[in-house]
């Protein structure tokens, strides 16, 4: 449906000095974005790939037009995109769990490296946190997966009754200890 490559042919815009160029690639990204919220996913398509003409190396770019591949079915290109916008910035969180969201059924274990990468770029991401804790839970790793619902409870005690029912009693903080979720 959708190829993930930037145009081959450079636009006029691209002779510009590279501070234009910048300005010009944040200006479109935004457009992109607001296309993408409108639900104008060709537009926004079509936006991103003028961004990554004017700044190939956007992982902003790479990312949204792995989200609009992954929202239309298209997990080959979301999954590419995805890849290129991580071999920018391997640790972009956003990224890391979109394509762990994307693999969780079909490469749990590929799912968990990247999830895990995530919580080491985003300490404090909760719903990281809690997305590694269900997926390991699955797989029966239950000692992990404690530690991982432990950390999201003691980042955020509000996500507590989103733990799993058998996890709660030993993610739970207790009242006399205030660093309950620190497993250093």
């Amino acid at each position: 449906m959708w190829a993930i490559q930037p145009g081959s042919v450079a636009p006029p815009e691209s002779k510009a000095p590279p501070a234009v160029r910048a300005r010009q690639a944040n200006t479109l990204l935004q457009t992109a974005l607001e296309q993408q919220q409108k639900q104008n996913l060709l537009g926004a398509s079509q936006t991103y790939r003028r961004v990554l003409e004017l700044d190939p190396h956007s992982k902003a770019a790479w990312y949204g037009l792995g989200v609009l591949a992954q929202q239309t079915g298209d997990a080959a290109n979301a999954r590419t995109a995805y890849e290129r916008a991580l071999k920018i910035d391997p640790s972009f969180v956003s990224a890391l769990f979109s394509e762990a969201t994307l693999l969780r059924s079909s490469r749990p274990d590929k799912a968990v490296r990247l999830l895990k990468r995530a919580a080491e770029a985003e300490p404090k991401a909760t719903t990281v946190r809690m997305q590694l804790g269900l997926l390991l839970a699955e797989q029966g790793s239950d000692d992990e997966a404690t530690k991982q619902f432990r950390r999201a409870v003691a980042a955020n005690p509000s996500v507590l009754p989103q733990v799993p029912e058998r996890f709660r009693a030993s993610v739970s903080p207790s009242p006399t200890s205030r660093h309950a979720g620190n497993t250093r």
